[in-house]
């Protein structure tokens, strides 16, 4: 029987084991301090461990102005679970790459656990004007390159760093405490445009895209040299209205939320952002098992698969197949969201011949 590596089925093994499957990696995403702010920290708390006792290798953390600490919320997921290993978004012009290594080598002392880093190159434009960081698009990708060089430099050779960049510059840096060779971060970062993906390359980076509809993906769609993943949000049910129902209940109609959306517009200039957004213009709002209402309310930054596990484990074994071997899922509004869509990829890795 076909397996993945990340979510367990339940009847193969107890909730606290994980069944592997090498090919695929899963990630959630923890919950935003700008909606749950009264009981964040409870809230975070739960939802890492959900996703440990799911499996998921990790947890994405956001970064942003309007945001907690994403190295802090990393400490808490770290004390309060075993194994699960934080996916922290690290935005440049918040901070300097040695105190980055610095960070991941600290944490790594401290407690023995893997961090993986999600290279940011963009944001908010509002954010980054707020910041002095007029930078455009795809110079902040090159700037990202040699900063991201810096932290692996430091984190992997341990001797001292001489690094003469057009944007930084180093002179016999050198790291401590020493990191642990099996507990070097994974890397990943947007590749959703030309440059992101190029900065994948030249990082040695897993590229992480928001995927069009899977009818569009074909074993071509990922570059054979570089791993690529996707960020997506999952609802699936063993009844197709069901799933809709449940769905629509969380994400409603918002005219707010649309004005909102499409304020950012105005003033986004991330490729993935304008292309989710052609592509919804082209949906009439129809409900289709790959579903951007959510993204067009501003609820949330990812596409959705939305139906029967039969519909969307088919959608989902397109991505497989197509190459896409990393899932950044969204945040689960609860504990059983895991059970379904564990359901839907061991279906969805039989069809794609895992």
């Amino acid at each position: 029987m076909s397996t993945y590596h990340a979510l367990i089925d339940d009847t193969l093994a107890s909730p606290r084991q994980t069944v592997p499957l090498p090919s695929l990696k899963v990630f959630s995403t923890s919950p935003s301090s700008a909606t749950t702010p009264g009981n964040y920290r409870e809230r975070l708390i739960r939802v890492a461990r959900w996703s440990e006792a799911a499996g998921c290798a990790g947890m994405l953390i956001y970064t942003d102005n309007s945001l907690v600490d994403p190295w802090l919320v990393s400490q808490v997921i770290i004390q309060n679970t075993c194994t699960l290993c934080p996916l922290v978004a690290v935005q440049p012009v918040y901070m300097h790459p040695f105190s980055v290594a610095k960070m991941v080598a600290t944490l790594a002392f401290l407690y023995g656990r893997r961090v993986y880093l999600n290279m940011v190159a963009g944001g908010f434009k509002n954010d980054l004007t707020a910041l002095n960081d007029p930078t455009p698009h795809d110079r902040r990708y090159e700037r990202l390159v040699e900063y991201t060089q810096i932290i692996r430099c430091l984190l992997e050779a341990q001797i001292p760093l001489t690094f003469e960049g057009e944007f930084y510059r180093v002179k016999n840096l050198r790291l401590q405490p020493v990191l642990a060779r099996d507990l070097i971060p994974g890397i990943l970062v947007s590749g959703s445009s030309d440059a992101g993906m190029t900065a994948a390359r030249a990082m040695g980076a897993m590229a992480v895209k928001y995927p069009e509809p899977p009818d569009q993906v074909t074993t071509d769609s990922t570059p054979k040299d570089t791993p690529c993943g996707v960020r997506l949000g999952i609802i699936a049910r063993a009844d197709e209205n069901h799933a809709w129902e449940i769905a629509c209940e969380r994400f409603p109609e918002d005219r707010a939320g649309q004005l909102a959306h499409q304020l950012a517009m105005k003033v986004s200039d991330s490729e993935w952002h304008k292309r989710l957004s052609e592509v919804g213009s082209k949906s009439n709002g129809n409900q289709h098992t790959y579903w951007l209402h959510p993204f067009e309310t501003y609820k949330t930054f990812c596409p959705y698969l939305v139906g029967s596990y039969e519909s969307v484990s088919r959608e989902l074994a397109r991505y497989i197949a197509g190459g896409y071997q990393t899932y950044i899922l969204d945040i689960p509004e609860e504990e059983e969201e895991f059970e379904h869509i564990n359901r839907v990829f061991q279906q969805a890795s039989q069809r794609a011949g895992q």
